[in-house]
């Protein structure tokens, strides 16, 4: 024997096994595993050893561009950025789409070939392990990649269905912005949140909750504006059709609430020729009116889907002022009944509400009375604003897709919506969120003044500048201690001063 060459393990035993051929010697056991391995680590990795090679350096290549591309991408424009702009666009899904779907293949490619490639010849032991190891790599890519071709595909038919496209009519979109700066034309939005709460048991489609979001497109700084349901004589615009019935507003008394007006011009349909909703086109009119705001957008959210909603979202964290019961109502008497026969409170405090208990201490209104309703939909409205978690949503996202494609419609162009990525970026990253209460204290919702709604709207909106301080008098020296300084005057806000949500929440 030659001293190149090696004991083998049968001598080394004195088991007599026949000699490892050249292909043998070529590729020994352990190169099959080196070899899958490096192919599930990189694409083409593993065929570098291979006669393949040539292949195995193109993918190796091909590999290093797209990484290359995607960090110079991701570094231009920011991760969570450049995932969400992506997100908004149908046409940029699919081509991810269509690129995770074809690099999926190859990839697994480079992991089945190398393994065919150095498969031990000769070799009857071990061979379950060895299958079950390229499978396992295998799954590795093919899980993950199936996902994201079904995620993407989610995305994109939920862009694609609920937002509206740049040819349709009154899409309110975008003008005067740039590039850079897509909002640099229009220095605030307002939307208009309608939670609708129709059903088998209710007639027509009730808005529930009402709440106007307006945000400063430079600053991010959001102002929620909640609008009382039971508001009476509410105004209706001169060019609303409904103003031909009711020319000096809404004023049947307590029969007419703010939240019938939806039903109101549904029922009159022949009033609206050519109009899609005319409900929904009348409550943003008269919101407007009661405002004194330009109504930009509306979100109609059916509020049988909150609660998938806020599960989908991880929940929600609430610092809860007040007790509020659930699964309850209010009988005549003030008294509180439980619909499913057991006593249950969200007690106060800091805490994380899922969608059943998120809809009840937005909604309850038994031993409260609208107002503290209102506060409190404001509080979550905002939470879910600040809190939204891109890692929660991507969890549970086919479920938060078909709940939203299911109960939230959106009048928004879809061609609008990397602008709206940039500004929901701008509230969270640096803008404030302050509520506008309505209180008892402020208006009567029986007998409103809207004049002073009004107002109280555009103050909240244009804040007066901080005062200017005065020039401090010349110093004067004393012989023993320092003089103490006079206290500052404290401010007391008017009750229906806007103030910061982790105020009033």
């Amino acid at each position: 024997m030659s001293d190149e060459e090696p004991l083998s393990s049968s001598r080394r035993s004195g088991v007599s096994r026949p000699p490892l051929s050249r292909v043998e010697l070529r590729h020994p056991p352990g190169h099959y595993y080196r070899s899958v391995a490096l192919g599930t680590l990189c694409p083409g990795l593993g065929l570098l050893g291979t006669r393949w090679r040539n292949l195995g350096r193109a993918l190796v290549l091909v590999t290093l561009l797209v990484i290359g591309f995607t960090l110079a991408r991701l570094w231009r424009g920011g991760v969570l950025r450049s995932a969400l702009e992506a997100s908004v666009s149908p046409e940029v899904l699919q081509w991810v789409g269509l690129g995770v779907l074809v690099g999926g293949v190859l990839w697994l490619g480079s992991i089945v070939l190398p393994a065919e490639q150095t498969w031990p010849p000769r070799r009857r032991t071990g061979r379950v392990a060895r299958v079950a190891f390229a499978a396992a790599a295998c799954l590795i890519i093919a899980a993950p990649a199936a996902m994201a071709v079904q995620l993407l595909d989610v995305q994109a038919t939920l862009i694609d269905e609920s937002f509206a496209s740049e040819s349709d009519d009154n899409n309110n979109g975008l003008t005067g912005g740039s590039k850079e700066d897509p909002w640099a034309g229009t220095p605030r939005v307002n939307t208009l949140l309608i939670g609708s709460d129709a059903g088998a048991d209710r007639i027509g489609v009730r808005t529930d909750s009402l709440m106007v979001v307006s945000t400063n497109t430079e600053t991010g700084d959001t102002l929620l504006i909640g609008i009382p349901r039971n508001l009476e004589f509410v105004p209706i615009p001169d060019d609303n059709p409904l103003s031909t019935v009711w020319p000096n507003g809404y004023d049947c008394g307590d029969e007419c609430l703010m939240n019938g007006i939806w039903t109101l011009a549904e029922d009159r349909r022949d009033l609206f020729p050519g109009v899609e909703s005319p409900g929904r086109q009348s409550t943003i009119d008269v919101v407007g009116a009661i405002t004194g705001l330009e109504i930009d957008h509306s979100v109609v959210i059916n509020l049988r889907g909150f609660t998938a909603l806020v599960n989908a979202m991880g929940g929600v964290e609430i610092n809860v002022q007040e007790r509020v019961c659930t699964d309850c109502s209010q009988r005549e008497d003030g008294s509180i009944r439980w619909t499913k026969g057991v006593e249950r409170w969200i007690e106060p405090g800091v805490q994380r509400l899922d969608g059943h208990d998120a809809l009840w201490y937005s909604r309850s209104r038994a031993g409260k009375d609208d107002f503290s309703r209102m506060r409190r939909q404001r509080c979550v409205a905002g939470a879910l604003i600040d809190q939204a978690d891109p890692v929660s949503l991507l969890r549970n996202y086919p479920e938060l897709a078909a709940v939203v494609k299911n109960n939230v419609d959106f009048d928004i162009p879809r061609d609008d919506l990397t602008a709206w990525v940039d500004l929901i970026l701008r509230v969270q990253e640096g803008g404030s969120i302050r509520s506008l209460p309505f209180t008892n204290k402020v208006l009567s919702p029986a007998n409103p003044d809207f004049d002073e709604i009004r107002r109280l709207v555009d103050k909240a909106l244009t804040p007066p500048p901080p005062p200017t301080p005065n020039p401090s008098p010349p110093s004067t020296s004393t012989p023993t201690g320092s003089a103490k300084p006079s206290p500052s005057p404290s401010v007391t806000p008017d009750d229906a001063d806007a103030a910061d949500l982790s105020v009033t929440c």
